[in-house]
């Protein structure tokens, strides 16, 4: 228990810090401002201006132009983002967009303002092609012009395999598709493989191998694809847990080509995370539930 205690404490101390340091600025401009309005509106009436304006600033400042928080609700990023992630997306890393002016959609225009590019490997929220009402998270591996493909589950980039270096295995259970004929569970190897792009960026992706003769083969996987030429102000995605990411790869995912203009923002840290099958009314598993070791992690 004493472990468990200096752990959060540890970890808390490890907030208040990177908070302290992150907000230092905002705080120092806020503070300007609430000397202003005691000189403009003093008494109550300035200390309603001021709290009006904290809850203008939190709740929509913030979100549309500075971080806006993202929930991980799917396993398509693990080992990066796992569900039960909570992430800061920033805003203004690559300017704005129609798509991504939250809450609301202010102004319904084309392209962006104060755009920065993408570079590849940077991990982005953006608005499925598709269906702009979803939100997917994936990771950029090609830009425009680039030519993409994978083969036998090692991507290319324009004719050239990203550097692979083999890290470890694991086995993993319960996946329903690979059911042995007599209804058992077969079990899965998952390499951990860290890939490096052409500028240098590396991360940690996920490739399962079936290793077991009596477990049929399960559905193809986009492990094998056509070259793909990325058109201009587009952009090729892929989910780090290779086989269980819908993709740029996959055809009628609905992802395809990704457009600037469907980019939110950059994933750039994760505040909190909170195992996957917690339920907010067991109460007793709070304290155990949450992953401390995540918190105020940066996403690279």
């Amino acid at each position: 228990m004493g472990s468990v205690l200096a752990m959060v404490a540890g970890m808390w101390s490890r907030v208040t810090q990177v908070t302290a340091t992150v907000t230092a600025p905002v705080r120092q401009v806020w503070s300007n401002i609430d000397a202003w309005w005691a000189r403009v509106l003093p008494g109550w009436r300035g200390e309603v201006a001021s709290f009006g304006l904290w809850i203008l600033f939190f709740f929509f400042i913030m979100p549309t132009f500075l971080w806006q928080p993202f929930h991980i609700p799917s396993r398509s990023m693990e080992n990066t983002l796992l569900t039960g992630d909570y992430l800061f997306v920033s805003k203004y890393s690559y300017g704005y967009s129609r798509y991504s002016m939250y809450p609301w959609q202010l102004l319904n225009f084309d392209g962006r303002v104060w755009a920065g590019l993408p570079q590849m490997g940077d991990v982005v929220v953006f608005k499925l092609p598709g269906d702009p009402s979803q939100d997917y998270i994936k990771r950029i591996v090609g830009l425009p012009g680039d030519r993409v493909q994978v083969k036998r589950g090692v991507l290319y980039i324009n004719g050239n395999s990203v550097t692979l270096n083999r890290l470890e295995d694991w086995d993993e259970r319960d996946e329903t598709v690979t059911l042995r004929a007599d209804g058992t569970h077969a079990e899965i190897k998952v390499n951990q493989i860290q890939e490096v792009l052409p500028n240098g960026r590396k991360h940690i992706v996920l490739d399962r191998n079936l290793d077991d003769p009596s477990v049929p083969e399960p559905p193809p996987s986009p492990d094998n694809t056509v070259e793909y030429q990325v058109p201009p102000g587009h952009y090729f995605v892929m989910g780090d847990n290779r086989d269980m990411s819908a993709d740029s790869r996959v055809p009628g995912s609905g992802v395809g080509f990704v457009p600037f203009e469907n980019i939110v923002g950059r994933a750039d840290l994760i505040f909190f995370s909170v195992s996957a099958d917690l339920r907010w009314w067991q109460v007793w598993r709070w304290p155990f539930a949450i992953r401390y070791d995540r918190l105020i992690t940066v996403i690279r």
